[in-house]
């Protein structure tokens, strides 16, 4: 039988995946179930960005709507999570005890990075919840040894969520869709090569994408949604073995692969 790490990397896709979870969301419904009930979630999510380490320290987390022009219905949902400022602090002191000079928000809430896959896997909001913020800036190396440095948390009962997309050209989005829905060759090529490197525990070549694939750069002009997966990796630890619980795409652009670790 095999063993869970406590380590997610899920897509969150576009706004709309609230509203139309699909087969991705059905599978991170059923994955959550073989997990119990964690202490806390420290939640990663690429659209909390900030110059050093952040950790929200917040009792009541608000549902941050941090996007324009969708369906209405989006800006109703809420997701009423709730923090726990002894966990936060816990995870503060993991951070810094690698390294990182950290600094604490107590107003922070859930960007719909991490809301909308909470609300998936946890729709009952009952499992405090720790935001913890990304450095695009600072590259996929840095967000594995973030990833390293809560590894001990995720063995004492904290469940760390990285929350990302494979794969995130929001402007081959807009060509696609003018162009009928086409979905680029890179988009598929792309999520095979992360996959096949998952698979042999490739770190080195996974941190170096954009050297190493052939379409690393199209499939991200931006790092930020990617990162998540390097900290995900860096937080199961050298000996897990990563599987994908599902694989698919969305939205002509959006690679909604996910993984857990073994």
């Amino acid at each position: 039988m095999q063993t869970h790490r406590n380590v997610l990397f899920v897509p969150h896709g576009a706004p709309t995946f609230a509203l139309q979870p699909g087969a991705a969301g059905a599978a991170m419904s059923q994955l959550v179930h073989s997990y119990g009930t964690p202490r806390a979630i420290v939640v990663v999510s690429p659209h909390w960005e900030t110059a050093v380490p952040t950790v929200g320290t917040a009792t009541q987390l608000d549902t941050i709507h941090d996007f324009g022009g969708f369906d209405p219905r989006l800006y109703e949902l809420r997701y009423p999570a709730t923090g726990c400022p002894e966990a936060a602090q816990q995870v503060v002191a993991a951070l810094q005890a690698h390294g990182f000079t950290v600094q604490q928000d107590a107003q922070r809430g859930l960007d719909h990075g991490a809301w909308i896959p909470l609300r998936q896997m946890f729709p009952d909001a009952d499992i405090p919840v720790i935001p913890l913020s990304v450095q695009t800036h600072l590259g996929p190396e840095h967000a594995y040894r973030i990833g390293q440095a809560l590894a001990d948390l995720a063995q004492h009962n904290f469940l760390i969520v990285a929350s990302g997309n494979i794969t995130h050209n929001l402007r081959d989005y807009q060509v696609a869709r003018m162009a009928g829905g086409q979905t680029p060759d890179y988009v598929q090529a792309f999520a095979d090569w992360v996959q096949v490197h998952m698979a042999r525990k490739d770190v080195a070549s996974l941190l170096g994408y954009r050297r190493a694939s052939p379409s690393g750069a199209r499939a991200h002009p931006s790092e930020d949604h990617l990162l998540p997966l390097f900290t995900a990796l860096g937080a199961a630890g050298v000996d897990a073995q990563p599987e994908a619980f599902y694989r698919g795409i969305s939205d002509y652009v959006i690679a909604m692969d996910g993984y857990a670790f073994h």
